[in-house]
């Protein structure tokens, strides 16, 4: 986890992803768009009378595929089975394949009493089996993937593939910390939870944080192996990039953000090795944002691109264009669905 560099692009019509020269496997590869979502629809916020539209927009645009970034529903809702349902028949409407991240409000929170006190570990073990039954994507057409897990089991969420010269990676990191538990106050407040099943989240997330920098630095090492222009990281999570400056603290180690720190400090490395480009996407602030936030360890990292997708109640998605002739190789639209 690195201090934040206040870098941050205007939004405009197109954002151009800053970076040095394209990777040397750039001449395999070809031009193609993919989408971003994630974060909706939230009840609370009567998202679903606009989801309709938002589906529209996608299948009717020129992408490849899309991924959803996590939060099939908001925080103050119950984690009945019907969620998962009612994600898949979203996931089933668009024509293209849709690669599926877990957000925190599908699992990691569902212990909380206005979410029905479920144990999130067995919310985390129903999201396995019912949103990974089969392999590849989701959506009307598939788009197969290699995931690090076997179906229904630990870590089947995590997914990888290659498109035209650029590794997409997804994660399952996602908000509330990672499910990491730092306190005895923290574990049972507003929630169903007792001490056990607080060590027991602390023992799955030091697991699952473990097998999350396996598959980043494994998806990594094939990137540089087969020379790929890019790498684009995606996971629900707000790693902390935007907690607010103070003279002679590093924010980046405050306990707010504890559980992402050995993750995003593997990406740092990872992406210092790597001659191509970088794009992180995550969830979980509900507002589009583009900047280059990740320095190594005063040095700003060139190749390092941070994308926040929109979330409720801003019902739209993000375009990103991949051009392998561009030295940037990542271009990024934001669509406003009316």
């Amino acid at each position: 986890m690195n201090r934040v560099l206040h870098c941050a692009a205007a939004v405009v019509a197109v954002i151009w992803v800053a970076g040095c020269a394209s990777a040397p496997g750039a001449a395999a590869a070809g031009r193609f768009s993919f989408g971003l979502w994630g974060d909706m629809p939230y009840a609370k916020a009567n998202d679903a009378p606009r989801i309709p539209a938002l589906l529209a927009s996608l299948n009717a645009s020129d992408i490849a595929f899309s991924i959803y970034d996590g939060d099939i529903k908001d925080g103050s809702s119950r984690c009945d089975d019907k969620t998962f349902d009612d994600a898949l028949a979203m996931f089933g409407a668009l024509e293209r394949p849709v690669v599926y991240v877990p957000g925190d409000n599908e699992w990691t929170d569902c212990h909380r009493l206005n979410n029905g006190g479920f144990d999130n570990l067995e919310r985390l073990a129903m999201l396995r089996k019912r949103m990974f039954a089969e392999p590849g994507s989701l959506g009307k057409t598939r788009l197969a993937t290699e995931r690090q897990g076997k179906p229904g089991v630990a870590y089947v969420e995590n997914q990888r593939f290659v498109q035209q010269g650029v590794m997409f990676v997804t994660l399952n990191a996602p908000g509330s910390n990672n499910n990491l538990v730092l306190s005895a106050a923290e574990c049972s407040r507003k929630s169903a939870r007792k001490q056990a099943h607080c060590d027991a989240d602390n023992d799955e997330f030091a697991a699952r944080d473990a097998a999350n920098i396996r598959w980043l630095r494994e998806s990594f090492d094939r990137a540089r192996q087969q020379q790929l222009i890019g790498v684009v990281v995606v996971f629900q999570a707000d790693p902390g990039f935007d907690l607010p400056e103070t003279e002679e603290v590093d924010e980046s180690q405050a306990a707010a953000v504890a559980g992402y720190r050995q993750f995003m400090s593997a990406l740092e490395a990872e992406t210092q090795k790597f001659s191509g480009q970088v794009l992180l996407v995550h969830g979980d602030t509900h507002f589009f944002k583009l900047d280059m936030p990740l320095h190594s360890p005063n040095r700003l990292l060139t190749n390092f691109t941070r994308l926040q997708t929109f979330g409720s109640p801003a019902v739209h998605w993000v375009r990103v264009s991949v051009d392998p002739a561009s030295p940037r190789v990542f271009s990024v639209q934001p669509v406003i669905v009316r």
